[in-house]
């Protein structure tokens, strides 16, 4: 049974037999009812950790304490369906659903030491979970941390990277994917970046706007390649320990009292 960290072994993914548009743009669904998450929840019992299956990510309204959280994004690689979680509707009746025997939720899938779940820069989402819902995210691994890990050795490990930038760099598209790819980041961006005449409110409108679906989807399908990348080329133990520990200590701070999700800190790796 894995702890949840990064443990490399004979059962680690190729990077090839992940293609980065292998996830479609459109969702399994917009999971709004609390059967629907029982149905969800029943699919995710004994989804293998080794490789991950469950690559996650939040949208929501300045996504943090101090915030709102309006959509849980899991992306389930074994049957490579994404789903889009309505927390806004929900609320935590998204996390106490059971599964059909009573056994699992998905609050006891995000605490779990035992489910390993990939997050791509875990701090605010961990801040969100744990100060709106009371959820002690365990078992995580942070694709950002892994991209730091792996840097060559020149390459200064001062700055992490946004995830828009390892896409860039690290998962092989064509022209046209590249292209299509930019689209859907950039329809997305002006429906709710401020800077762009937008607002965050978009995630909190229902019906939500197809943009916004295939938006949401396409920020978690390039997870599971960047991964396996990353994955592959953490050879180190030393290394791979590093970043079991400054993971779990993004956890950790983000569940203090004095956590800030934002400022210029927020920008720093934690290694010199």
């Amino acid at each position: 049974m894995s702890d949840g960290s990064i443990q490399k072994s004979p059962e680690s993914m190729d990077p090839s037999q992940y293609n980065g548009l292998s996830s479609g743009d459109q969702p399994s669904g917009l999971i709004d009812t609390p059967e629907a998450m029982t149905s969800i929840i029943d699919t995710l019992v004994a989804l293998p950790s080794s490789p991950p299956s469950l690559f996650i990510d939040l949208e929501g309204v300045s996504l943090s304490r101090h915030g709102t959280v309006s959509i849980l994004q899991l992306l389930v690689s074994p049957s490579d369906r994404t789903y889009l979680i309505d927390i806004h509707t929900l609320g935590s009746k998204a996390f106490h659903a059971p599964s059909t025997d009573g056994q699992m939720t998905l609050k006891s899938i995000l605490e779990s030491n035992a489910i390993s779940k990939v997050f791509f820069d875990v701090r605010r989402d961990s801040d969100a979970l744990y100060a709106h819902f009371g959820i002690k995210l365990a078992g995580i691994q942070d694709i950002q941390l892994m991209e730091l890990a792996t840097r060559n050795p020149i390459v200064p490990k001062k700055y992490i990277n946004g995830l828009a930038k390892c896409i860039e760099k690290d998962v092989a598209m064509t022209k046209n994917e590249m292209q299509r790819w930019k689209t859907v980041k950039e329809k997305g961006l002006r429906l709710f970046d401020p800077n762009r005449g937008g607002s965050y409110e978009v995630f909190n409108t229902r019906p939500l706007s197809e943009d916004i679906k295939t938006y949401c989807v396409q920020d978690v399908k390039f997870m599971p390649k960047l991964w396996a990348v990353y994955d592959a080329r953490l050879t180190s133990l030393s290394w791979r320990e590093k970043v079991n520990q400054a993971t779990r200590d993004r956890v950790m701070k983000s569940q203090s009292d004095s956590f800030n999700a934002n400022g210029p800190h927020m920008k720093f790796g934690p290694w010199p």
